[in-house]
């Protein structure tokens, strides 16, 4: 098996250091850039995950996420300072799959590594394997998902989802009209225990599938809120 390719974009050399020993120790591959447009030139096709820290001179790792969002889907892992609260939202909304909060132990890091890794090598290999099997679609609300791997149309018009966004879309399809609490969307989808601030990172997931299948993001007609209980899929006509 393919060892996993990792990038990691940070420009504090300690820590970056630290990282790729703990990682290449793990087996893995390590890539590393001292700031954001050195990590946009050496990121490939190869890479399966980038690990990206918020503050950095020149282009900070906001606007890196952007622009690797323009040309990739590889999951990203963000770095955050305790202090900069907003930022791990924002790094969401920017198209982040998950953070660390700074200092954080090796233990939590690898297990976040090995979660966002384990989701992108399933999501890639439903890909593969999607020529040699009969694709699945389901159907709602004008709303069209391949069961298989992330291809989402609306009304006909193929949106571009991230692999969590997917994956929160498809649960909810194939249950239409239940209700799903925070901590149900994210034990299932991210595999990991749910603390109270995790809430906060579903809410910003479903907030950037609303912008992407909603005539109106700020009044959703397909993925209703349901106050005080979480979220469900909303059927309309077929």
């Amino acid at each position: 098996m393919r060892k996993s390719n990792i990038l990691i974009i940070e420009d504090d050399d300690d820590i970056r250091e630290g990282i790729r020993i703990l990682l290449e120790n793990e087996g893995y591959y390590i890539k590393e850039a001292c700031e954001g447009q050195q990590g946009l030139d050496i990121l490939d096709e190869k890479t399966d995950l980038v690990i990206l820290d918020i503050m950095m001179p020149g282009m900070n790792g906001l606007r890196t996420c952007e622009e690797i969002r323009k040309i990739s889907i590889v999951p990203i892992l963000f770095l955050t300072a305790k202090s900069q609260e907003s930022d791990k939202l924002i790094g969401l909304i920017a198209g982040g799959d998950d953070y660390l909060t700074k200092p954080f132990s090796y233990s939590e890091l690898l297990g976040r590594v090995k979660a966002l890794l384990r989701r992108y090598q399933v999501y890639k290999g439903k890909v593969e394997e999607s020529e040699e099997i009969e694709e699945k679609f389901i159907e709602l609300s004008g709303v069209k998902i391949n069961e298989g791997f992330n291809e989402v149309h609306m009304n006909g018009e193929e949106k571009e989802l991230s692999n969590i966004e997917y994956n929160i879309l498809l649960l909810m399809m194939r249950n239409p009209g239940r209700v799903f609490s925070a901590q149900h969307i994210y034990e299932k989808i991210w595999n990991e225990p749910y603390f109270y601030n995790c809430s906060n990172t579903v809410m910003v997931h479903i907030r950037n599938l609303r912008v992407k299948i909603e005539k109106d993001p700020k009044k959703p007609e397909i993925i209703k809120t349901v106050w005080g209980k979480g979220y469900k899929f909303e059927l309309h006509g077929r």
